[in-house]
């Protein structure tokens, strides 16, 4: 699961790997330091997480042109399965939210967090929580061509 968190987060496999094994570490060491204030999965998806925004702050601060993870991805063709095309296309849609709203979105979608586990995770109230993933919801669903009023939606053909 903290492969899988860090993937969606920094949104290419390298730096999903990297800051996987970041966050394996930082549990590791930080063991002596759990308090069990709060669920131990809920812990470990924090430090997760962490490493991951970290990851990606210092994607931004390499030289070079910054390659997107998509353009090393094969275009869905008939060979392949409608489930592997899908996800394809949400983890495109995926990496181009913001970082807080994709954080949020991960943490409910993928590992199936409620609100106050999102929120201590994140360090942030639960409030905006809610508010994350109104709009995260809300802009993947226009990233994936499904707009938000029903009067945009093209009407299916018979």
């Amino acid at each position: 699961m903290i492969h899988a968190i860090c993937r969606r987060l920094t949104g290419n496999e390298a730096d999903a790997l990297d800051a996987t094994q970041e966050a394996l570490l930082a549990i590791v060491k930080g063991l002596p330091r759990y308090d069990g204030r709060a669920k131990f999965s809920t812990w470990a998806y924090r430090v997760a997480t962490n490493a991951c925004l970290d990851e990606r702050r210092r994607r931004k601060r390499r030289p070079g042109p910054v390659e997107d993870d998509a353009a090393d991805r094969p275009e869905p063709t008939a060979a392949l399965d409608d489930q592997v095309s899908q996800q394809l296309e949400v983890d495109d849609a995926l990496a181009r939210l913001p970082e807080e709203y994709r954080a949020a979105v991960v943490l409910r979608a993928l590992v199936g967090m409620d609100y106050a586990d999102i929120a201590s995770t994140l360090g942030i109230p639960p409030g905006p929580v809610r508010s994350r993933l109104a709009r995260g919801r809300r802009a993947l669903a226009r990233l994936l061509g499904n707009p938000d009023h029903p009067t945009e939606r093209p009407t299916p053909q018979p």
